[in-house]
């Protein structure tokens, strides 16, 4: 399971069983779901949820995984955070490229919580010794694209290899 990592605003801490309906209240919405993976889908049934976080879960270390974001002062998560590895187009296999990414409840859009959270796994992404950290987004996801230049990632253009779909490809360096 994740470590629980904090902010000046947020609280970034694992999944919990407690959690399943906030996170179908995410993921079954389709202005959530319609930048996530090859063939975006938003969830139908609770037991999508109860399955993700049960995957979720499963992730163990202190860099990677996937972070509940609450806003400090509040129990429901308004989104997700995560630190993966990123799956090879063709296999689906990780690659050695480790991917910053944020999914947040349209109520909690604009508020900055995006960059926070990412900036946050990022600056523990260097106290564990990583180097790079890299950003995916569909290349219409504007949004997404202006949190990572505000996380001070270069744009390195459009690429194919994550995902089976193009998407646009950010870096960030340990300076």
């Amino acid at each position: 399971m994740p470590v629980t990592l904090l902010t000046d605003r947020l609280v970034l801490r694992p999944w919990t069983d407690a959690d399943v309906d906030a996170a179908f209240d995410i993921y079954s919405r389709w202005e959530v779901a319609r930048y996530l993976g090859a063939t975006p889908q938003a969830w139908i049934d609770r037991s999508d949820a109860e399955a993700a976080l049960a995957r979720w879960s499963a992730l163990t270390g202190e860099v990677h995984g996937v972070w509940a974001i609450v806003p400090k002062g509040e129990d429901v998560p308004v989104g997700s955070a995560l630190m993966k590895l990123l799956p090879a187009s063709g296999t689906g296999e990780p690659t050695a490229d480790t991917e910053v990414g944020w999914h947040l409840h349209p109520r909690a859009w604009g508020h900055g919580y995006a960059t926070e959270a990412g900036g946050r796994l990022v600056e523990n992404a260097w106290a564990h010794g990583l180097t790079e950290v890299y950003a995916v987004t569909y290349p219409q996801n504007l949004a997404s694209q202006a949190v990572c230049e505000r996380l001070g990632m270069a744009r390195l253009g459009p690429t194919d290899r994550y995902y089976d779909t193009e998407c646009e490809l950010f870096v960030k360096r340990r300076d």
